[in-house]
């Protein structure tokens, strides 16, 4: 049986990069320089959340003293002096060459910046994977809908062909602006019980992924 789409666009952070508990610690560090509670992950997955400006002042930064834009420059800062301490999940290279085998081809829309997001692919040795990757031109990670609206125009496929795989609740209703399907995966940013909330289709890896028939159909 053929596969059901013809196309998958992955998100990055939290998808098929493990970087959850990275980004937990980096933010402990601008929270901690400022007297401020520290995050642990139930903390974490009850606050983090799209806007992301909204996000930091739910943490408790004052805006007074804090700008947003010098938040996200602290934050990305110690991201990226240390992202290559961060793995990818462990299902990420299966579901990658599950997806070629089966015919279907890939790209990544991703809030992660472009030109990182190429280093970071690259030093992965995943980049043949892919048709295209998207990321954001700034550091401020704001919606990634236009650019995946532009992708899905760009592609010429039917959206019934496109499936989306991400990890939030953005990535849902990135999906939904771009006319697309959307599954889930609850080992990323947000938690299986804010995803299934909004949608029934989740699975809690990526090795669950490989198992959805219509996805990969045996």
């Amino acid at each position: 049986m053929p596969a059901r789409y013809r196309h998958i666009i992955w998100d990055w952070n939290g998808t098929l990069l493990n970087d959850v508990d990275f980004s937990i610690d980096i933010m402990n560090g601008l929270l901690r320089r400022r007297g401020l509670p520290l995050l642990d992950r139930a903390r974490y997955h009850a606050l983090f959340d799209f806007p992301v400006r909204d996000y930091y002042y739910r943490l408790g930064f004052d805006p007074a003293r804090d700008s947003f834009e010098a938040l996200s420059v602290e934050f990305i800062g110690g991201y990226d002096e240390r992202r290559w301490e961060c793995r990818l999940h462990s299902g990420t290279r299966p579901a990658l060459t599950a997806a070629r085998a089966a015919g279907i081809s890939q790209s990544i829309l991703s809030a992660y910046r472009q030109e990182t997001l190429h280093e970071i692919v690259a030093h992965f040795g995943l980049t043949d994977f892919f048709l295209r990757l998207t990321g954001l031109d700034n550091i401020y990670a704001h919606s990634k809908a236009e650019l995946g609206r532009a992708w899905v125009a760009e592609l010429g496929l039917p959206r019934s062909d496109i499936l989306m795989v991400g990890d939030t609740l953005h990535d849902l209703d990135v999906a939904a602006e771009m006319g697309v399907d959307c599954v889930l995966v609850a080992a990323g940013h947000h938690p299986e019980a804010r995803l299934r909330a909004r949608t029934p289709r989740v699975v809690p890896h990526l090795e669950a992924l490989l198992a959805d028939a219509e996805i990969f159909p045996t």
